[in-house]
């Protein structure tokens, strides 16, 4: 399946459900040394080639942000408390305006998924959101079709701003059947016509 870059938007986070975690696991705030662990989760669920370029990334882009990181960003735990998964509650940048939350960074070690583990898991970012935000984006790409299967049903609808975004969710559409996606596309169709690059 061939890569593209998509967004989408929560416009009403108020909205979105909430979903329990199974028994035997748990969710845990950031504290000081997590980054190796959230380098480990990250490279295992394909974000990155190798764990030292995860980690270089995390500092990269967290790095004078670790205040902040120990209310944003949440580890998925097991009872013997090992971490398994990893997602932040983190803010837009500029391009979206100040009082606009961002889905960053999901991401569960394979052994993990598909026991029910991922909406618990954006459930505890969408609620930390709430409290500060109306409304969140994410950005994510067509392969992670199985993610924004899951998004669409927290009420995240795509987003377009340029051609080539609009060609994912074609893509998507083909690829997931949700109305969400088939509807967007109709509406939006004659902003993007074929070979147009952007509105």
């Amino acid at each position: 399946m061939e890569r593209i870059p998509v967004v989408m938007v929560h416009r009403a986070l108020w909205e979105a459900p909430s979903f329990l975690l199974p028994e035997g696991y748990c969710i845990n705030s950031f504290s000081s040394g997590d980054e190796r662990l959230w380098a480990k989760i990250a490279t295992a669920a394909g974000e990155f080639e190798k764990e030292e370029i995860a980690l270089k990334h995390f500092h990269s882009e967290f790095g004078n942000r670790e205040g902040e990181l120990e209310n944003r960003c949440f580890f998925l735990g097991t009872a013997d408390q090992k971490k398994v998964g990893t997602a932040m509650a983190w803010y837009s940048d500029s391009s979206w305006g100040e009082r606009c939350g961002r889905v960053h960074w999901v991401a569960i070690h394979p052994e993990y998924q598909g026991k029910g583990l991922g909406k618990p898991l954006v459930s505890a970012v969408l609620d930390h959101l709430k409290s500060l935000y109306s409304m969140a984006y994410l950005t994510t790409q067509t392969t992670s079709y199985k993610g924004i299967n899951m998004y669409l049903d927290f009420g995240f609808e795509p987003y377009v701003k340029e051609g080539e975004s609009y060609r994912g969710w074609e893509v998507l559409a083909e690829r997931l059947k949700r109305s969400e996606i088939i509807d967007f596309l109709k509406k939006t169709k004659k902003l993007f016509p074929p070979g147009n690059g952007s509105l």
